[in-house]
């Protein structure tokens, strides 16, 4: 019945989020693949098709693509710094208790 409270789960869940290292780079990773190749599909839409409908729909999957992976790569960089620090400021809160 003795449910944590809010604030701690989410600490929890922070505190694994930042243990996940391996996790974390393959999102970082993978957010920068992504965002890559949604460049590259603008750029191939801007100099290899002329001005059609064509051209419009391969460039706006090339920024959907460059918006998913800068907020994939944006998560596993705050996983991978942020909350490292994060977490070893909370240990040392834990430490003094």
């Amino acid at each position: 019945m003795n449910r944590p409270s809010l604030k701690r789960r989410l600490i929890k869940l922070l505190i694994k989020r930042a243990d996940n290292y391996q996790q974390n780079l393959i999102l970082l990773l993978s957010g920068f693949g992504l965002c890559m190749l949604g460049i590259l599909l603008v750029t191939i839409a801007e100099f290899l098709f002329g001005q059609s409908l064509q051209q419009e729909l391969v460039a706006l999957l090339g920024i959907a693509l460059i918006i998913i992976g800068i907020l994939l790569a944006m998560v596993g960089y705050i996983s991978l710094s942020l909350l490292r620090l994060f977490r070893f400021l909370i240990s040392d809160e834990d430490k003094k208790k």
